[in-house]
């Protein structure tokens, strides 16, 4: 039922956009950021169910929990990332777009560096 008021929201917006992109263009960027937030907003709790997952995965297994959440945080910060991007990209400003999508991966890299290094040392003490 979330899924069908969020398209309705994204066709609505895009409705919008076209209609005043040939009055003010200018406005028409504010109208798809708007709508895009909207639609963000809407997904945050469906998110939340997501998290319980994440929790019910960190009791079972017994792992740490830091290496759950940077999982989750990582995964937040490409699609924010690809979202701030393919505003970027509507408006268009593509280099701009380009650079917030290396920024976005350089993020990811230095966050997944605990992880890394965990499955490492799990690695080295199962090796005889």
């Amino acid at each position: 039922m979330e899924l069908i008021k969020i398209i309705g929201v994204g066709l609505i917006t895009s409705i919008a956009i076209l209609v005043v992109k040939q009055i003010k263009p200018e406005i028409a960027v504010v109208i798809s950021i708007t709508g895009s937030l909207v639609m963000l907003l809407m997904l945050v709790e469906m998110l939340a169910s997501v998290t319980q997952v994440f929790d019910i995965l960190v009791n079972k297994t017994g792992l740490d929990k830091e290496l759950f959440t940077s999982i989750l945080k990582i995964i937040g910060i490409g699609y924010i990332t690809e979202f701030a991007s393919n505003i970027c990209i509507d408006s268009g400003n593509t280099t701009i777009s380009d650079k917030i999508l290396l920024a976005g991966k350089i993020v990811i890299l230095i966050m997944a560096l605990p992880i890394i290094t965990a499955l490492v040392d799990i690695i080295v003490s199962i090796m005889p």
